[in-house]
């Protein structure tokens, strides 16, 4: 219906246009909304306001011009001039009635554009550090990431999720003397655990694995570790000295042979954990990227090469530094340090360049708040590199908070005090996390209630959705107890007996469904379609309570088993695009 609308203005404004009442150069975008209520028709437009002041005309003025313009369609009413110039567009009941047809005709492509390869986008999210299981901090931006990608790609854009493995670097390097350092316990050592070590029984459970393959073979006496290191925060020293000292005593003790064993085996364990916990929460990737691969490729010399041939870095302290603060990052930063070694920016520079390389016309970061000072960083970069920085998006996700029972649950990461992604979907379970998740903005922090995501009442939003589905499905399992049996034809042929006021609602909220589609993946708002959903819901359970569907009058009969089946199709399209199942009974 709104392509429609759009199309009529644009017609009737090129008629303008034509006749001289209007220059050539004047925008003529619709600039079309949905109205708030039915008393001023389906659309509002504000053009005839924006385009007076250029027409040299009153905005009312030019608004009935445009209406008089307007081409003969039968699917609008009539168009209204309101206040100082909107224009208001009321539909003829075919107009409507349609949307049924086109819901049964598409069916599971129902508001979906087809794909366009000119708008090829690569969606990036979750990417946790391989350092323990994802925790309930971690599933907002999965469950906001797979929602996003799903919406892009039924908006025509064809999408590639990713995820950005970070197998390599220090913090890989302090999962792996983690390990060892349990493993060394488990062989009978006392020694004291680094503050700036992981912790939990995740750690216990991968030296297990370790110990169960090799047996004692690598331990060491624990006082020989110790020895002559620095000292960790508690003895008043530095936890990071601490740390990096005791990384180079594993590879002195362990060796080539020994300290992959404890890296590898670390790594592959919590990823294995990690890609578990995102299938079995409905998160699918295309492509999981390595970060030591982007190493081992040369990559990262390669966009250092780059930055170094347009004239953007310099040497100072022994160090290599991208000249960052003159393209509009806060300060300036290394790419390479005095030692050699290449930065964590570094790669995530190559990274970049990696993604722009391989055809995307737009890469999309998914960030949690946390990330907020890699916005203008990666910008300047993108900008170093000499490539479009409006290529580069990056979105942040706030924070979580679970509240149970009223009260804010307390959560701690690096203490290993934390809860899980899995322990939050078998609490409680998977379509309640994936839906309370994304009923907020991203751009919100979220409070979880676990008591409400529990509860199967109307209250539930999610709960509520999937009821009105599976109550439409009960109404055809009642019609074949009936022995009888649902002729769309039929219905298609009486749409115009849809004439009930809870009839009218339902087929106006059917008939956003595109546009919700579309202006989700505009704002990138997945929240959106959570709303539309429980609006959805609305009109149907007041439609179920007011109208029957099984009556005699096989038109009735039939008309309305087409519209609760087109709503049917909405809602499963809807809960799938977020992950969420549609039950067929509840």
């Amino acid at each position: 219906m709104k392509e429609h609308i759009e199309e009529l203005l644009i017609q009737a404004l090129l008629h303008l246009i034509r006749e001289g009442i209007l220059s050539a150069e004047c925008d003529i975008v619709p600039q079309l909304e949905r109205t708030r209520t039915p008393d001023h028709g389906e659309f509002a437009s504000n053009i005839a306001m924006v385009l007076a002041k250029r027409a040299g005309k009153p905005p009312q003025e030019l608004a009935q011009a445009i209406i008089d313009k307007l081409p003969h369609s039968r699917q609008l009413k009539h168009a209204k001039i309101a206040g100082p110039g909107f224009i208001n567009f009321y539909m003829n009941q075919v107009a409507l009635t349609t949307v049924v047809k086109d819901i049964l005709y598409y069916g599971d492509s129902y508001g979906h554009l087809p794909a366009d390869p000119e708008h090829e986008v690569t969606v990036e999210f979750v990417s946790a550090n391989p350092t323990g299981p994802l925790h309930v901090g971690h599933g907002r931006g999965a469950a906001y990431g797979a929602s996003l990608a799903s919406i892009l790609q039924a908006a025509g854009y064809v999408v590639q999720r990713e995820y950005y493995v970070n197998d390599n670097g220090r913090q890989m390097d302090i999962l792996a003397v983690s390990v060892w350092l349990r493993y060394l316990e488990l062989c009978g050592e006392h020694l004291r655990f680094p503050e700036n070590g992981y912790r939990g029984d995740y750690i216990y459970n991968i030296a297990r694995v370790v110990r169960k393959e090799v047996g004692d073979k690598w331990r060491f006496k624990g006082a020989d570790i110790l020895d002559h290191l620095p000292p960790d925060e508690a003895d008043g020293g530095n936890r990071e000295t601490h740390i990096d000292a005791l990384i180079e005593r594993a590879r002195k003790f362990l060796g080539n042979a020994g300290y992959p064993v404890f890296f590898e085996t670390s790594v592959n364990s919590i990823l294995t954990d990690i890609q578990k916990d995102l299938s079995d929460f409905g998160v699918k990737f295309d492509h999981w990227f390595s970060e030591k691969e982007l190493e081992d490729s040369g990559a990262i010399e390669h966009a250092i090469a780059r930055l170094e041939e347009n004239g953007h870095l310099y040497k100072k302290d022994g160090a290599t530094w991208f000249r960052a603060s003159k393209l509009g990052d806060e300060k300036d930063r290394v790419v390479i340090r005095e030692n050699g070694r290449t930065t964590y920016f570094a790669s995530d520079i190559a990274y970049f360049l990696n993604k722009m390389e391989r055809g995307f016309e737009k890469a999309v970061y998914i960030f949690g708040a946390d990330h907020h000072g890699y916005m203008a960083r990666l910008r300047a970069a993108a900008t170093g590199l000499g490539e479009d920085p409006d290529r580069l998006e990056i979105l942040l996700v706030q924070f979580a908070v679970l509240f149970r029972d009223g009260q804010k649950v307390a959560m701690s990461t690096r203490s290993g005090q934390f809860i899980t992604l899995r322990e939050l979907r078998e609490e409680v379970g998977s379509d309640a996390a994936r839906f309370f998740y994304v009923m907020r903005s991203h751009e919100q922090h979220l409070d979880f209630d676990l008591d409400l995501a529990k509860s199967r009442t109307n209250e539930n939003p999610v709960y509520y959705i999937q009821y009105a589905h599976a109550r439409i499905c009960s109404v055809f399992r009642n019609l074949e107890q009936m022995d009888e049996t649902h002729n769309p034809a039929i219905g298609e042929a009486a749409l115009n007996l849809l004439t009930e006021p809870n009839e009218i609602k339902l087929l106006r909220a059917l008939s956003r469904y595109p546009e919700i589609i579309e202006s989700c993946a505009r704002l990138r708002a997945p929240h959106q379609l959570a709303h539309y959903l429980q609006a959805l819901a609305t009109e149907f359970h007041a439609y179920y309570n007011s109208e029957q569907f099984l009556v005699d009058d096989e038109n009735i009969r039939n008309v309305r088993l087409n519209l609760i089946l087109a709503a049917r199709i909405v809602l499963a399209n809807g809960l799938a695009l977020l992950g969420i199942s549609a039950p067929e009974s509840m």
